[in-house]
């Protein structure tokens, strides 16, 4: 699955925004819900996808009527391209990016429309 990390410019802010709430929210229960406890959400900044979260599970609806994600932890994957999109889709195993390794840093990461243009042109 893959959402916006909304107003957070950087891993850092996403990272203690999750320390505090341990949740995202969404409008809609995804359909496929039960299957996605264990797996992953990934998370979209600049363009690209730069890091995921465990799915542990989904709560009722909040004030509002909003669904709450349960996540637990932050795990940085090497940079992807992908458009940014309103809620969130779904992502096949198949086209999720690998963890960066123990220690390895995503280093001057390249930004989202210059990696989506490098995979449009076979280059990524």
């Amino acid at each position: 699955m893959t959402k916006v990390a909304f107003a957070c410019p950087n891993l850092d802010v996403l990272r203690d925004r999750l320390a505090i709430s341990g949740h995202t929210t969404t409008r809609f229960l995804p359909k496929r819900h039960t299957e996605m406890v264990g797996g992953s959400l990934f998370w979209i900044m600049d363009h690209a996808l730069v890091a995921r979260s465990e799915i542990t599970g989904f709560d009722q609806p909040e004030a509002g009527g909003r669904w709450a994600i349960r996540l637990s932890g932050l795990i940085p994957v090497q940079p992807r391209a992908r458009r940014a999109h309103q809620g969130w889709r779904y992502l096949e195993a198949a086209d999720a990016p690998p963890d960066l390794a123990a220690g390895e840093l995503a280093g001057a990461v390249l930004p989202g429309k210059l990696l989506r243009e490098l995979a449009r042109l076979g280059l990524d």
